[in-house]
């Protein structure tokens, strides 16, 4: 995994936009990944976040960079409330609901589609995602909109703003601790 592999899929919770972003990193060698996260923990814990591995197959991980103070936050509000509530999560405390996304991601039933919640995506999208079954939504960009299109538009403006910033920064040799916003 590289640094720039990291900042291109994850610049916006880098820089404090977002609690948290997913991606898929392939691997060859477990253990060698496994000692890349590490790695990255410890360079980024001063800025407030961490890199965990979701699920693992046989060739890929499912890592989440997050901000678990926000994290915990965002899980408190009312509507992720009822989100998490209806998916069968019992606890909203953040290391308890990350422990029930990863079994729901692990199982083989439907998948979690309140992991959006865990990605900042507004609770409304999240619940017209789920009610509409990936159907009507108003719009399309790091999420389907089913609320308000246009704050949507400009969020998703700004997250591309950040890694085009991010990656341009990352190839001219800048470490990835000082592109970490502490906040």
């Amino acid at each position: 995994m590289s640094d720039l592999m990291l900042v291109e899929c994850c610049a916006p919770t880098l820089a404090g936009l977002k609690t948290g972003s997913l991606f898929a990193c392939p691997y060859t060698d477990r253990e060698e990944l496994k000692a890349q996260i590490r790695r990255c923990n410890r360079c980024l814990h001063a800025a407030g976040l961490a890199l965990i591995a979701l699920r693992w197959t046989e060739r890929q991980a499912l890592l989440y960079l997050f901000r678990p103070k926000a994290l915990q936050r965002d899980l408190l509000g009312q509507d992720a409330g009822e989100i998490l509530a209806r998916a069968g999560y019992e606890s909203r405390d953040c290391v308890a609901c990350l422990l029930h996304l990863m079994r729901r991601l692990r199982s083989k039933g439907d998948f979690p589609h309140e992991i959006g919640l865990f990605l900042s995506y507004p609770p409304e999208d999240v619940k017209g995602f789920i009610e509409n079954s990936a159907k009507n939504y108003k719009c399309i960009g790091t999420w389907k909109v089913y609320g308000d299109e246009a704050g949507a538009r400009k969020t998703f403006s700004k997250y591309k703003k950040c890694t085009d910033s991010y990656c341009r920064r990352v190839e001219a040799g800048t470490p990835l601790h000082a592109l970490a916003v502490a906040i």
